[in-house]
């Protein structure tokens, strides 16, 4: 899983609902054209498709690109050896997903809290 030092990098994930695919590029630091070959690739990265075919990702859909990047940028790993590692590892990955998720959340929550002071 894609560590929360190796996120540091990365901005947080806004409390939004869908994210577009232009979005999750400026997120996740990878081009647009690079997420729709994931998808091929990845088949659990499986965002919502709306009128026009247009994307639609989700909070777990933008956890699971840093996730992937991180194996594929910064652990080294192949796309096959990626998809074989998130494939074998996804119920165990649950609770740390979770966890991460939670912790991005109190430090959004936190700076939520220091601007209403």
């Amino acid at each position: 899983m894609l560590e929360p030092s190796s996120n540091s990098e990365l901005p947080p994930i806004p409390g939004k609902r869908y994210f577009t695919i232009g979005e999750v590029s400026e997120l996740c630091g990878v081009k647009p054209h690079v997420l729709r070959y994931w998808e091929q690739e990845f088949p659990h990265l499986n965002p919502v498709k709306r009128r026009g075919n247009r994307r639609y990702y989700q909070r777990q859909d933008v956890m699971l690109v840093r996730q992937i990047r991180g194996l594929l940028y910064e652990e080294g790993f192949t796309i096959g050896g990626a998809r074989q590692k998130l494939s074998g590892t996804e119920m165990k990955n649950d609770n740390s997903r979770s966890r991460q998720l939670v912790r991005e959340l109190r430090k959004e929550l936190e700076e939520v809290l220091v601007l209403i002071k």
